[in-house]
């Protein structure tokens, strides 16, 4: 007879843990349960009415793109704080361009280091031929540099921009690759679709959720325009080329799994931003109107008065003059309006509130605000936290940006004949030895220029920097590019010869017969 088995039922922990309970027991053990983290009881005062829907990555995000968008925008013109801001991130991250270092595998090309050395300078070449000249913007209009700017600025404050790779050849244009640099707002999903699982707001995604294709509007979707626009179309733009290369660069931080486009970079902490705005505005106002002095007369009836000598009229009452006199009537009396301004409170206040938005924005007090009055030690911990802060977003912008854009020049290069490089477009890993990259930006800020040199010498000499690292963190420049006007103002200029030694003799041997130990003659014996 074969044993029956009674099949496991898989029971709740919670269930498990209740059993033998009364209905009413279990009920108050499962509430005691689930709030183990306080942040997620609903019986707390504080958190009771809290209750926040749970949203996928797009779905928390996608429905509330254009309205932040436009408040970022328009905080970033007429607020100085956000617009400082990112003009700082900005300023310290791409400055005025990212600059190219060719750094080729040359141990895995097997190529000796002239040849190395021979191939990155005229890859160099080649790039900066098409980087440094307007052929490389469709519009004609900026540098590489500028449109790094263009892209970099775009993506903190709209939250996304994206760069199409064209080609348009033209007279004088090395390589006929040019770029195209569309906003945010203008790849949106088309009149007709619906957002779905494969389409997110203009972006189309396969079932791994990678992106195929992007919809770009004709136009831009603009609400203060004054004329009638054509009726917008929409174009599909490939993500990726026949042959796997990316064709379409979508420039955004993906901050949680699944999100397929970004918000901005003020997101956070728009609110608290406007409001310091109109703090900021009340209290100059209010000052102004302290400043005019303004006084109110009071009459008996009410009535108004007519023209008083020596004041000027203004809003509400008078604004006296200089040495101005009134004459007041029978029953007439003067009441000052005193607004109590400058606020002493006012610059403690903003600078709390600065301090809050600096850490939304990972940007120290002293950096968002171009102040330093703190203690070396601290503002030079300000200006390392800043550093790492510019640091990871170059290193974003040159794995998004940079690098791919440098592929796309090197690979028309080499099509074109101007570079020689054997399996480049057949082997992956030849392809990446000869992409090999470093960028260098915009220089470390330096609080005392005298103890950083030395704190670099010291680490020159335990062999933990190289010269050319300290080159580009203090000058922003590659001492590859230094080092011809090194040596040639070296030649120009040669070290003084040091001067003899004690004991050294006038041709720098021994002491000559006739002469003392300095190298001085000696008087003769009588």
């Amino acid at each position: 007879m074969i044993p029956t088995v009674k099949p496991k039922i898989r029971v709740p922990a919670r269930t498990r843990a209740t059993a033998g309970f009364t209905a009413g027991e279990a009920m108050a053990l499962r509430q005691f349960m689930a709030g183990q983290y306080i942040g997620a009881r609903s019986d707390r005062n504080a958190l009771k009415n809290w209750n926040p829907l749970v949203g996928s990555a797009d779905g928390d995000t996608i429905g509330d793109l254009q309205t932040l968008r436009a408040r970022s925008r328009d905080l970033v013109r007429n607020a100085p704080l956000a617009g400082g801001a990112v003009a700082t991130v900005v300023t310290n991250t791409v400055g005025t361009g990212l600059r190219l270092r060719s750094t080729i595998d040359r141990d895995f090309l097997g190529l000796t280091e002239e040849q190395a050395d021979a191939w990155q300078n005229a890859a160099e070449r080649i790039y900066r031929t098409w980087a440094e000249s307007t052929h490389c913007d469709l519009t004609m209009t900026q540098t590489f540099a500028g449109l790094q700017d263009l892209a970099f600025r775009s993506t903190l404050e709209s939250g996304d921009v994206f760069v199409i790779r064209r080609h348009k050849p033209r007279p004088g244009a090395i390589l006929g690759l040019t770029l195209q640099i569309v906003e945010a707002d203008r790849v949106s999903t088309p009149d007709g679709k619906q957002d779905g699982p494969r389409l997110v707001d203009g972006v189309e995604i396969d079932g791994d959720g990678a992106p195929v294709r992007y919809w770009v509007r004709s136009s831009f979707p603009d609400q203060t325009a004054g004329w009638v626009r054509d009726v917008p179309t929409w174009d599909p733009v490939p993500a990726f080329g026949a042959s796997g290369a990316r064709v379409t660069l979508h420039l955004f931080r993906r901050l949680r799994p699944g999100l397929n486009r970004g918000a901005p970079y003020l997101a956070p902490i728009i609110e608290p931003l406007k409001q310091l705005d109109r703090y900021s505005e009340a209290e100059i106002m209010a000052a102004v109107v302290s400043a005019l002095f303004t006084v109110f007369v009071k009459t008996p009836s009410g009535q108004g008065l007519g023209d008083l000598e020596g004041a000027v009229p203004a809003t509400g009452g008078y604004a006296l003059g200089t040495g101005a006199i009134l004459d007041l009537g029978p029953g007439e009396e003067v009441e000052i309006a005193n607004p109590g301004r400058p606020n002493t409170a006012f610059d403690p206040f903003v600078q709390a509130v600065l301090r809050q938005i600096g850490v939304a924005l990972e940007l120290p007090f002293e950096i968002l605000v171009k102040h330093f009055t703190a203690s070396y030690s601290a503002s030079k911990a300000a200006v390392e936290q800043a550093f790492q802060f510019f640091r990871t977003r170059r290193a974003w912008l040159e794995e998004n940006l940079c690098d791919p854009v440098y592929e796309w020049v090197i690979t028309e290069a080499i099509l074109r004949g101007y570079l020689d490089a054997p399996g480049f477009l057949d082997d992956p890993m030849i392809r990446a030895a000869y992409l090999g990259t470093e960028w260098i930006g915009p220089k470390r800020i330096t609080l005392d220029p005298l103890k950083e040199a030395k704190a670099d010498e010291v680490l020159i000499g335990l062999k933990v920097k190289t010269r050319s690292e300290v080159c580009v963190e203090t000058t922003g420049v590659d001492l590859d590019r230094k080092l011809p006007q090194i040596r040639k103002e070296e030649a120009l200029f040669p070290p003084p010869a040091p001067a003899p030694a004690a004991g050294i003799g006038h041709n720098g041997g021994p002491p000559l017969d006739g002469q003392d130990d300095a190298g001085q003659n000696e008087e003769p014996e009588e």
